[in-house]
């Protein structure tokens, strides 16, 4: 018998029924519960944040990391004995659990670096894409309501595995640990032979990675980067916005979000639970149900109202789950539920259906898809090997998650010899003529007096 058959449902899980609304994709997309954007409220805020680092360097820093973190600090640089000493102190279970998590990441990673490609288009004429990995790179592991040493994994395995010489990491620093980032996460740097961490929060982080900063008499200059990457809060992913055009990142992420397609054969305490899972990370969590049964929806919500009740941060799940961007999308069926979940495009899509791999091959955006009732987004948090840095907020429906080419860019190599130009020459010199560029085309001519 089902535990939950006798209690009240969670109530305050919104609705949005959809059965029966033939809408366009644009109407679906308007229709998707989100959360309210907020990096237009952040921008200005943001914006002098990066000045002031850009001004005055650690001096900013510092100012910065005493108003946000109540932290005195001189250098934010992390001595490499308190890297040490973290990870001696770290419980073996969790190093173990680090060690796990790092070796299967390690080996989807390596399988993710795309080959070169040379092609001859002509006798004498070869045209290659050859992929080299950026010179430094800056990770940013947040802060906040949860410690995220499994971020440090997802960040660094995939940079490392596409041959980054050079791996920075910044992480707030904590007022309880002696203005030092999280032990753990210091703990998971040593781990991955990450030596050069430094105690810096939010917006400042991603500046002084983009700009880079001056030494000062209390340690050396923090050097700028190719490409910042890492989840963080509305401030992280705003300071990502207005940096882009100075550095490479990965993505401006958002509040982390699931959207379950479930059907009858769902289990109502996994669909439940996994829903709870997300909830906690954040106030503004999105977790969405989207379903053609009524009898699921309701034992959802019953199932809720249960596991809420018995988890840690049920007051911060309570109110995620309430919220705008969270509840159950009522569909005609499991094929209205696809169109559904490619308008919504879910950072982690979960499929609890008949033929749940089948369903999921033909979703088209995604963050990241777990199938059947053994994938949870947890075990992709942790453990499965993919990579849990993904798009958030509708997102998906153009980019990717954390991976190796995200560290990675992309050089044409020409190789004409002179056979082969004089092939095109003439092409060459035409096409230039109807560009008004005749200088184009003298630059071939000139070759063949």
């Amino acid at each position: 018998m089902n535990p939950a058959s006798n209690v009240e449902s969670f109530s305050q899980f919104p609705l949005l029924d959809l059965r029966g609304r033939h809408l366009n994709t644009a109407e679906l997309k308007a229709a998707m519960p989100r959360a309210e954007t907020t990096f237009d409220v952040a921008s200005d805020a943001v914006e002098e944040i990066i000045n002031k680092v850009r001004s005055d360097g650690f001096t900013a820093l510092a100012g910065l990391a005493l108003r946000f973190d109540g932290v005195q600090q001189r250098h934010p640089l992390v001595p490499q004995e308190e890297l040490v000493r973290a990870l001696e102190a770290l419980d073996p279970a969790v190093r173990a659990a680090l060690e796990e998590s790092i070796a299967r990441a390690r080996v989807f990673a390596d399988a993710q670096k795309p080959a070169d490609a040379t092609v001859e288009i002509a006798a004498g004429a070869t045209v290659t894409h050859k992929w080299v990995p950026v010179s430094r790179v800056g990770l940013y592991v947040p802060g906040g309501l949860a410690v995220y040493p499994s971020s440090v994994v997802m960040n660094v395995v995939p940079a490392i595995a596409a041959g980054v010489g050079s791996i920075a990491l910044a992480s707030p620093p904590q007022k309880d640990f002696g203005g030092l980032p999280h032990p753990t996460i210091l703990a998971a740097a040593r781990l991955l032979g990450i030596d050069e961490v430094y105690a810096i929060g939010g917006a400042q982080a991603v500046a002084a990675f983009a700009y880079g900063v001056p030494a000062n008499d209390f340690g050396p200059a923090l050097a700028p980067v190719d490409v910042v990457t890492g989840p963080g809060n509305v401030f992280v992913a705003t300071a990502k916005r207005l940096v882009k055009s100075v550095v490479g990142i990965d993505a401006e992420a958002g509040t982390t979000e699931i959207a379950i397609l479930a059907d009858d054969s769902a289990e109502p305490a996994f669909v439940a639970a996994d829903l709870i899972s997300q909830a906690e990370h954040d106030p503004h969590a999105a977790s969405v149900l989207v379903t053609p049964s009524e009898k699921l929806a309701e034992a959802v919500r019953r199932e809720l109202a249960v596991q809420i009740g018995g988890t840690k941060h049920a007051d911060r799940v309570r109110e995620a789950l309430s919220g705008p961007q969270s509840g159950v999308i009522m569909v005609d069926d499991v094929e209205h539920g696809i169109a559904v979940c490619d308008a919504y495009a879910a950072e982690h899509l979960e499929i609890h259906t008949v033929n749940a791999s089948g369903i999921a091959a033909r979703v088209r955006n995604a963050g990241a898809i777990f199938v059947g009732n053994y994938s949870p987004v947890s075990l992709g948090d942790y453990c499965a090997g993919s990579n849990h840095v993904l798009p958030t907020s509708g997102t998906a429906t153009f980019a990717s998650g954390l991976n190796v080419t995200t560290f990675l860019k992309a050089i044409q190599i020409i190789d004409y010899d002179q056979r082969a130009l004089r092939e095109v020459g003439g092409h060459i010199v035409s096409l230039a003529t109807a560009e008004d560029l005749p200088a184009h085309g003298d630059a071939v001519t000139v070759r063949f007096p």
